[in-house]
């Protein structure tokens, strides 16, 4: 075989190879990705925000001691319930009964001094009557000297009277005082409800709360016939709240069993401390809200910080074009094609953003199984479905699972509809 037909065979298997290659990458191209597709259709939607927390009671009392001393009497146990004035704990009174004693001995002693005073004032006053009387009969009888030590007596004997006058009152304030840290040895319930909690025993000694209030906390009486749940929201969902929401909430220590609610208060100060905000470098700190949620039909053996959720009801749509959560994805610097006919249905506005940034759509499933990318607005989430304001039609297909066949699907690729099961759709739509 001669040079040059060697070198036209190798040309001839070099082709044959490049085309089998080629061709090979045309099939690989024209290969349908498998998805999963739905029609867009009209639904009626739910919007919440969900969220963790402890049941506690709208009022409660935390009682501390205004006075120290050893709890000789303790009348009460946790769980109890109590009337308004009832006897709670009594602290040993001894001390006190003496202080009593000691400030009504000072008043009485007080008092006396206040009496010697008056006299000697009107005793003053009188000499210095009788002398001015003889001054103006003879003047020769009383000397000016002797009135005017007469009228000095006056004033200081006034000063002396002036000063028991004031050792009276300080006194009496001082008894008041003493009865006031007497009467706060016997502690009573401030309020009905229950015994929610009990610190302390007979024979332990109670601190006063001024300085330590955790410490010096004796019990809790709280009203359990009125209670709350107390969650903490994100600040990207405590904004979608409205005071006076419906709510939806599930106890742990209940399990299959939802208590109806409605949000009574939304905290307008977050949980996030400024000063460890402003030292944290990462940027990253979590900022909560505290939402109170009232539970309307709370069961009868609800204890207080049992652990709960809820599902507070943000906003409604009955009857409204809906499309899966999954489905909706983002394109980065996404332009509408040529004659898309969403272009109508977005609007000028809509037309002028597109390639501008980036866009949230879906992929629209055409007759000959090709995908186009089309902008859509939506409205409030659903557990499962977006409301759909613009930008799709009913009935139009969409391509709507999985997650990943939408995150690599591109403009006119060809698709093919496969079966998937309901619990594989729903663990998608958690992805």
């Amino acid at each position: 075989m001669s040079p040059r037909t060697k070198w036209s065979v190798a040309g001839i298997l070099v082709l044959s190879i490049a085309g089998v290659l080629v061709l090979a990458a045309a099939k690989r191209s024209n290969k349908a990705v498998d998805v999963r597709e739905e029609t867009v259709q009209r639904r009626n939607l739910v919007a919440s925000v969900t969220a963790s927390g402890q049941v506690e009671p709208k009022t409660k009392v935390d009682i501390s001691s205004d006075v120290s001393g050893r709890i000789v009497k303790l009348s009460v146990k946790e769980g109890d319930i109590v009337k308004k004035g009832q006897f709670l704990l009594q602290i040993d009174p001894s001390t006190y009964e003496a202080q009593v004693q000691s400030q009504a001995a000072l008043v009485a002693s007080s008092r006396a001094d206040l009496a010697r005073a008056k006299a000697n004032l009107e005793q003053s006053q009188s000499a210095l009557r009788r002398s001015e009387e003889i001054k103006k009969s003879n003047p020769t009888f009383v000397s000016d000297d002797t009135m005017e030590q007469l009228r000095t007596t006056v004033d200081v004997n006034q000063a002396l009277y002036n000063a028991a006058t004031h050792a009276v009152d300080q006194a009496q304030a001082g008894l008041k005082n003493a009865q006031s840290s007497l009467a706060k040895t016997t502690i009573v319930a401030p309020m009905p409800g229950q015994v929610t909690r009990l610190n302390v025993q007979q024979g332990e000694t109670a601190i006063q709360g001024e300085f330590n209030k955790d410490a010096a906390l004796l019990l809790t009486i709280s009203d359990m016939k009125a209670l709350e749940t107390k969650v903490k929201v994100d600040e990207t969902d405590v904004a979608r709240i409205q005071v006076g929401d419906s709510a939806q909430v599930e106890i742990d220590a209940f399990p299959d069993t939802t208590f109806l609610g409605r949000v009574v208060e939304i905290a307008n100060s977050s949980l996030t401390n400024p000063a460890a905000s402003t030292s944290n470098t990462t940027g990253d700190q979590a900022v909560d809200y505290y939402v109170k949620v009232q539970l309307l039909n709370p069961p009868p053996d609800t204890r207080p910080d049992f652990s709960a959720t809820a599902k507070m009801i943000t906003d409604t749509r009955k009857d409204v074009l809906s499309i899966p959560i999954i489905a909706l994805t983002v394109r980065e610097h996404q332009e509408t094609p040529t004659g898309d006919t969403s272009q109508v249905a977005l609007g000028k506005k809509a037309q002028k953003q597109v390639g501008q940034r980036d866009v949230e759509g879906v992929f629209v499933v055409g007759k000959d199984n090709k995908v186009t990318f089309r902008p859509v607005k939506v409205g409030i989430a659903g557990e499962e479905y977006f409301e759909v304001l613009s930008g799709l039609q009913p009935g139009e297909t969409i391509v709507a699972g999985t997650y990943q066949a939408i995150r690599d699907l591109k403009e006119g690729m060809l698709v093919r509809q496969v079966k998937q099961d309901s619990t594989n759709a729903k663990k998608e739509s958690g992805a």
